[in-house]
């Protein structure tokens, strides 16, 4: 039996600016923004992957206190890019480690405006072998655009 990791919650005080942040700045896709008169839930996937952040106001996503998660890890083909492109759309991010010259062994980092750290690890191999082919991306393997 397969097991998938598809969701992580990201605990945020305020989810329009956390949306405006991951959509606009860092360049996740939007999957759905949902207001009812009861909750606000929105989910947002990394270009490429197969897990998504949720950011809402139900009761079992504020359990954790805003800005209270650390370390969530992004991968991209090329670190030196994609921080580039972060720092183009006004993110804040940590210098270029390498901590090993073997592919997987370059990271940056950045956090989002509640403080939440993320890690952004940079393995090629992503470059030429996406986990998720183009063909199968986007919500339930639409095949969108990229």
């Amino acid at each position: 039996m397969d097991w998938t990791l598809e969701v992580v919650i990201v605990p945020v005080g305020d989810i329009d600016r956390a949306v405006a942040f991951y959509r606009d700045q860092v360049g996740f896709e939007l999957d759905h923004d949902t207001r009812t008169e009861h909750m606000h839930v929105v989910q947002l996937t990394p270009r490429g992957s197969g897990c998504s952040i949720v950011i809402g106001d139900l009761p079992a996503q504020n359990e954790m206190a805003p800005g209270s998660l650390r370390g969530l890890q992004l991968v991209v083909a090329d670190a030196a890019a994609a921080r580039d492109e972060l720092l183009s759309r006004g993110v804040e991010a940590s210098e270029i480690t390498v901590f090993d010259e073997r592919d997987g062994g370059t990271f940056f980092g950045f956090a989002d405006p509640d403080g939440n750290t993320w890690a952004v690890q940079q393995i090629r191999a992503r470059g030429e072998k996406p986990l998720i082919p183009l063909e199968a991306r986007g919500r339930f393997g639409e095949g969108r655009e990229v």
